[in-house]
């Protein structure tokens, strides 16, 4: 039995002046030059310089330590991050100082992929590196993109959603899935090597399904948003943007969006989604719902509860779909050889 659960996520800034210091932390060493960090720290100051997510996290923590407790698992929760404070190398320090000599890893996304996955063995090899000989065991929860629980929170903001459409335009609304783009080269490396790649993809492709089906939607699209980087690296496309105009033109005036790439309410959700998507929605005269992203949902932290139970109690592993998840790993391994291997970055000129 472990000794404590770690809740692993991305972090965001708390104020104006951590914006510049974490998106100098999130884009280090990819060489962003600084006109664009420049662009991006005013969606965060647009928001006060306050990113949602670490507030987000520790609902979901305060409600989690509740359904621990009534599973009769005795676990602590602790909280790190990938790019902000609390960093995960400060509270593995900290779970060590404690005590705690094996723990399990609950990441905020529920992907495969190296943005997705593979970067959270990293944060977790990096932490444990950190602290030394007396870091505790950390092993990560499995990849949860088809979890019936995480399915019936998408599908019923989804439906929630639907009602807030004018009731003349509803009959003919159109659902639109999205999730953060990544490079192509990224999504073709993603998963073990033996699986084919495409993880990423097919893993979004396969909850949208999912979703769709438990809504009654029978027509839906799966489209991207967030991308950066060069133009000229292909990313993984339609962008949202691009596919309301093309919507727009096949005389769709009604649209529910659903994030289900997403955990929390990000930044890349409410600037992204809530600004930029329905600005242009309404430019277009187009009827803009988005459906809630499932963090705050009690049926989130009862999930994180089943993960935990399978891995301890042998509990069964409830999986909707038919494309394969990995990512349960100790110490920050691989799922496999060559697993979402980080393509080589462009050099910038």
């Amino acid at each position: 039995m472990p000794d404590a659960l770690l809740l692993l996520s991305f972090g965001g800034p708390e104020g104006p002046e951590d914006v510049l210091p974490f998106l100098e932390n999130v884009t280090r060493g990819r060489g962003v030059p600084p006109e664009r960090l420049a662009e991006v720290a005013q969606h965060y100051l647009h928001f006060g310089g306050v990113s949602p997510i670490n507030a987000l996290n520790q609902q979901i923590i305060t409600a989690l330590e509740a359904d621990l407790a009534d599973a009769g698992l005795d676990l602590p929760v602790y909280f790190g991050n990938r790019n902000w404070h609390p960093m995960v190398e400060d509270t593995v320090a900290r779970m060590s100082t404690d005590g705690v000599r094996s723990a399990l890893v609950f990441p905020t996304s529920a992907w495969g992929g190296y943005s997705g996955c593979r970067q959270y063995d990293e944060d977790i090899a990096r932490a444990r590196a950190a602290v030394g000989a007396q870091a505790p065991e950390l092993v990560k929860l499995r990849q949860y993109f088809d979890h019936p629980l995480l399915i019936a929170a998408f599908a019923d903001a989804i439906t929630a959603a639907a009602q807030q459409i004018p009731a003349d335009r509803r009959a003919g609304v159109r659902l639109v899935f999205t999730a953060h783009s990544i490079p192509v080269a990224a999504d073709l490396a993603a998963g073990p090597p033996a699986d084919g790649g495409r993880l990423y993809s097919r893993q979004v492709a396969e909850a949208a399904r999912l979703c769709a089906a438990a809504t009654g939607f029978t027509e839906y699209d799966v489209v991207w948003q967030s991308r950066s980087g060069p133009p000229q690296v292909p990313w993984l496309e339609p962008d949202i943007l691009d596919h309301l105009d093309v919507l727009h033109a096949k005389g769709i005036d009604a649209v529910v969006v659903c994030p289900v790439g997403f955990v929390s309410d990000h930044l890349e959700v409410i600037w992204d989604l809530d600004n930029e998507a329905a600005t242009r929605a309404d430019e277009l005269g187009m009827a803009f719902a988005r459906a809630a992203t499932p963090g705050t949902d009690p049926r989130f932290p009862r999930m994180i509860v089943e993960l935990i139970a399978e891995r301890v109690s042998d509990g069964p592993v409830r999986e909707l779909g038919e494309v394969p998840g990995y990512g349960c790993t100790a110490d920050g391994a691989r799922c496999a050889p060559g697993c979402c291997e980080l393509p080589a970055r462009p050099v910038r000129r």
